[in-house]
């Protein structure tokens, strides 16, 4: 147990949302760019929306590192994951 691995796994649960979140923004944006699209999100009040469904990668990534027996960096991605909720409760609620 290092927290080392703990690290790695948070870097690869933050990583896996930021890149699902570009995702959701390509898939389901309006805009003609990806800023164009966050921007419309924010004004629309639908970003939290797509925070959580980029968060949705997390999910194979746990998995994922669970599989290869990398509990540690799991531990990462499942705490990568509270966090990205946490952040989008406080935006949608405050």
């Amino acid at each position: 147990m290092s927290p080392k691995h703990l690290i790695i796994g948070l870097i690869i649960g933050l990583a896996a949302s930021a890149i699902g979140l570009v995702l959701a923004l390509l898939f389901f944006g309006t805009g003609h760019s990806i800023m164009n699209s966050l921007n419309i999100a924010i004004n629309q009040g639908i970003f939290t929306k797509l925070m959580s469904m980029g968060a949705i990668l997390n999910l194979a990534a746990f998995f994922l590192l669970l599989q290869r027996h990398e509990d540690e960096k799991a531990k990462g991605v499942l705490i990568a994951t509270i966090i990205v909720a946490l952040i989008t409760v406080i935006i949608r609620f405050f």
